[in-house]
């Protein structure tokens, strides 16, 4: 694998919503750059013929049967407790992308 660069590390935190110092950009391009070495490594492994793992403790389903029922929360008591404001019976949060 080739050495990311520090343009590539940055951009990487700018998707993350990461600000990095430039101590950071140096650090980050050393360690991201060895984990994808590492998973160059993995890649090349020889799998073939191993079965895919799905469960190691024996376990064959520890989840119970859905069962509809009747909804015994109202909305207007969780309402009340939002901090945040109400529209339309609804919580109105701030948008994850930023103002617009």
């Amino acid at each position: 694998m080739a050495q990311l660069t520090a343009d590539q590390v940055r951009h990487i935190a700018k998707l993350a919503r990461l600000t990095l110092s430039d101590d950071e950009v140096k650090k980050f391009t050393k360690e991201l750059t060895a984990i994808l070495d590492y998973v160059d490594v993995l890649q090349k492994v020889d799998t073939n013929g191993v079965e895919p793992l799905k469960q190691v403790t024996g376990l064959t389903s520890a989840f119970r049967d859905d069962v509809i029922t009747d909804a015994i929360a109202l909305p207007e008591p969780l309402l009340a407790t939002s901090p945040l404001p109400i529209v339309s019976d609804q919580i109105e949060t701030p948008s994850a992308h930023g103002e617009r």
